[in-house]
């Protein structure tokens, strides 16, 4: 350990990044994939919608606590003034929106004209497009719209958080008086783009707000429209559950009715705008100058999803992606396997979206319900589908008189509302649902099954990285284990009953559990590390995650570079660890991965000479709301079989060079050139892999 080592403070601010700066960071990294001309046009559509949703709930959420400190006068403790913070905020948000415009109006909208996906302009459309698009309006859109006037008494109307509206400015030829008034773009009940008849096999779609534009004068006959322009808000969403609330299910349902009033915390409006319509805005939302965004092309390309699905166009798409199951999970006569079997043969990983999630999360919790000697069933529910069918299985597992216990965390953001109506369901059905802990979000993804079996009863449990959601499970990268182990088996029993009782174990055997030991347990595991390491015999850390973000475990990591140890992290999100710092982190690497699958899974893997490798999976990410805020559980993958195959995940993730950009000391992301011969994509080998092991099989 060199000089600079030892007196280097790793509090020191400087050596930390900016949390909302560098998810900025990595939200210009989808940027860069809707900007890539080698991915296909249809998912470069996809990657703009994706920017825009990323970009919604990041203002919904992070930007509120600045707003806060800026009315209470405080800083956030790194010596930046808040109000500083915001304006840099603005200032990248601003030149990636340019971008992003940019990029839909000089490459993806002829691209796609060319390949016959048109866009119309209502205002100038002729001949038949025109005669469409007046029925359109007449049949479809104007019975829908609902003007409302502003003045002469009445009050600017309430702003929906997210809608679209436009900002009307009216004159009355006979009195020569002028008004204002709004009209809401009804996107959620007709959809954005609207799609009208061309000629061949092409398809032309329409802006809806461009068509309501295009119509003013007939939702004001009488009156002259004297100018118009778009505009939405954006409200803040974020809200507490205190640790006294007596009912948390009153308590959420509380806070989402007042949620909706929430106070706005960006306004965007549309390029050009005049200067009345926009102060006339900015006055009736109460908003400061640096929260207006002057936005060039249309507003919530969010709803560029709604082009992304239109029929057809395969040429323009990813390859169809079709998960496969897990070998080991396949019976040898073609039926459904026996799951319980093949867990008690060995630890069984299973890695979504190459392999299946209902050959293997549904049909373990299946076969739990139709097996006559499984006593109990306990699952931790935090986003799910409306079309799962997990929560169902919970209800057909009590009418068959199991013991059946789903911990449903109301307080998972934006999905509160689906799981308040699973919850309610699952109590009428006579299954025992818990709500959790007040102050603490339940994050963790468990399943676990008691079973009788001889004299006694085993524990079968799996263990996630990512949601029991059939849909994210065929779009994110998570991993699952399932696993017999009596010692993970009791722990995780301990833990429900920590969530369901009046309990708090004062120790587990194998499981790291946030709050209580796993921020504790990870650093350790760092510390150890660092004491078996030496240049004769050198040790290696190497961790993939989404998010890196506490300090103790950052600090602990600048130690271990500074004893010698190789760290190599895969960081698909927020990193406020800087690496490549002389006497700090110059023997750390950042990398992060984002491709066609969302990168979700938590590996953390320690190795020291002379033993087996220590890989930890499981729900949390090193962030302080992970390890300080919620219960989360990450378990040991001791089987070697699985161990191996965990490694191997990452090291093809840490090899990628196609998806990858690398975070450098002065913080910026540079991606890894992909377009050399041989580039390797951790994704697309992982896709290929699964594939060959079916055929293997089969063969």
């Amino acid at each position: 350990m060199g000089e600079a080592s030892l007196t280097a403070d790793l509090e020191d601010h400087s050596l930390y990044f900016d949390r909302e700066l560098s998810w900025l960071d990595f939200n210009d990294r989808v940027l860069q994939l809707a900007e890539d001309p080698s991915t296909p046009l249809l998912e470069r559509a996809k990657f703009c919608a994706i920017w825009e949703t990323n970009l919604d709930e990041f203002f919904m959420v992070r930007l509120p606590a600045l707003y806060d400190l800026i009315a209470a006068g405080r800083a956030r403790g790194d010596g930046i003034s808040a109000s500083e913070r915001v304006d840099a905020i603005a200032k990248v948000v601003t030149a990636q929106r340019n971008r992003l415009s940019q990029c839909l109006s000089s490459q993806l909208m002829p691209a796609l004209a060319e390949h016959g996906i048109g866009f119309v302009d209502a205002e100038t459309a002729q001949g038949d497009e025109r005669r469409q698009l007046d029925a359109m309006f007449e049949r479809r859109i104007f019975p829908a719209l609902t003007p409302l006037l502003v003045g002469l008494g009445r009050p600017f109307p309430y702003i929906s958080n997210l809608s679209l509206s436009l900002a009307v400015v009216l004159r009355d030829p006979d009195l020569e008086t002028e008004a204002l008034a709004r009209v809401k773009v009804p996107k959620e009940l007709l959809g954005r783009f609207l799609t009208i008849e061309t000629e061949g096999d092409g398809v032309a779609l329409v802006a809806l707000e461009d068509l309501i534009a295009a119509n003013l004068g007939a939702l004001f006959p009488g009156m002259e429209v004297t100018d118009h322009s778009f505009f939405r808000v954006t409200r803040d969403t974020d809200y507490d559950v205190s640790d006294e609330a007596d009912d948390v299910l009153e308590a959420v349902e509380e806070e989402l009715r007042r949620r909706r009033f929430g106070e706005v915390v960006r306004l965007e409006i549309a390029s050009g705008m005049s200067l009345r319509l926009r102060s006339a805005l900015v006055d009736a939302m109460q908003v400061a100058d640096n929260q207006v965004y002057e936005v060039s092309g249309p507003i919530d390309l969010g709803d560029l999803w709604d082009v992304v699905g239109v029929p057809g166009h395969s040429n323009l798409r990813d390859p169809t992606h079709a998960s496969v199951t897990q070998p080991r999970l396949q019976a040898d006569d073609g039926g459904e396997a026996d799951i319980f079997a093949a867990m008690r043969e060995g630890d069984v990983l299973v890695h979504h979206p190459y392999d299946s999630f209902t050959t293997s999360v549904e049909r373990f919790v299946a076969q739990a319900v139709d097996d006559p000697d499984v006593l109990a069933i306990k699952q931790t529910v935090y986003r799910t589908s409306a079309d799962s069918p997990l929560v169902p299985a919970l209800i057909e597992a009590a009418e068959h008189g199991k013991q059946a216990v789903c911990m449903v965390e109301l307080k998972a953001r934006f999905d509160e509302q689906a799981n308040i109506r699973w919850a309610k369901k699952l109590e009428e059905a006579g299954v025992h649902v818990v709500y959790g802990i007040p102050a603490l979000k339940t994050h963790v993804k468990c399943i676990l099954v008691a079973r009788r079996e001889g004299d006694g009863v085993r524990h079968y449990a799996h263990i996630g990285t990512g949601n029991y959601n059939p849909k994210t499970a065929r779009i994110y990268t998570d991993l699952g284990l399932f696993t017999c182990d009596p010692d993970i088996g009791s722990d995780i029993a301990e833990m429900f009953n920590y969530l369901t009782g009046y309990a708090r174990p004062q120790r587990y055997r194998k499981v790291l559990v946030a709050p209580m030991n796993l921020q504790s347990g990870v650093v350790e595991q760092i510390d150890r590390t660092i004491a078996s390491h030496s240049s004769e015999q050198p040790a290696r850390i190497r961790m993939k995650m989404n998010s890196l973000l506490d300090a103790p475990a950052i600090r602990a990591l600048y130690r271990a570079s500074q004893a010698g140890v190789e760290v190599d992290l895969n960081v698909r999100g927020i990193c406020a660890l800087r690496p490549g710092v002389d006497g700090v982190s110059e023997n750390i690497k950042v990398r992060s991965v984002v491709g066609r699958f969302l990168e979700h899974s938590r590996i953390y893997c320690f190795e020291r000479p002379g033993e087996d490798p220590v890989v930890l999976i499981g729900s949390a990410d090193l962030m302080p709301r992970n390890l300080y805020n919620r219960v989360e559980l990450v378990v040991p993958v001791e089987d070697e079989r699985v161990r191996t195959e965990v490694i191997d995940v990452l090291d093809r993730s840490l090899a990628d060079e196609t998806n990858t950009w690398e975070l450098h000391s002065d913080g910026r992301w540079v991606r890894v050139k992909p377009f050399a011969e041989g580039a390797r994509s951790v994704q697309r080998e992982l896709t290929e892999r699964a594939q060959q092991r079916v055929a293997t099989d089969i063969g």
